[in-house]
């Protein structure tokens, strides 16, 4: 379960970046995740219920941004919404597709005390 690893990089992260700045506690943490990248959301939320807990983001606010995923064929040209990393393009049918959202995995913003 590669989620537990995300959600204690992710902790770790934004405990770093408020220790830094001489906080007690992270107030709310944004994070963007794109349909596309491999994470499994339910799994992901249940690991950062367990990561925060007796860090400094145990009673912070955290929320996800979820990104849809959208490819552009590099044969026709036509931008489509995607569901799967390999997924054809609806027009002309060629596997030629450049994924232009959906891949994201990131810190957004960290709001700390």
């Amino acid at each position: 379960m590669h989620e537990m690893s995300l959600a204690q990089s992710i902790v770790e992260l934004a405990e770093e970046q408020a220790r830094a700045r001489h906080s007690e506690a992270v107030e709310e943490l944004e994070l963007e995740i794109g349909r596309l990248a491999g994470v499994e959301l339910q799994t992901l939320d249940f690991a950062l219920e367990s990561a925060v807990k007796g860090s400094l983001l145990e009673h912070a606010r955290i929320i996800r941004h979820i990104i849809d995923g959208e490819g552009q064929c590099t044969d026709c040209g036509n931008v489509f919404p995607m569901d799967a990393l390999f997924a054809s393009c609806p027009s002309c049918g060629s596997y030629c597709v450049k994924i232009l959202k959906g891949k994201e995995l990131r810190v957004k913003s960290i709001v700390i005390k």
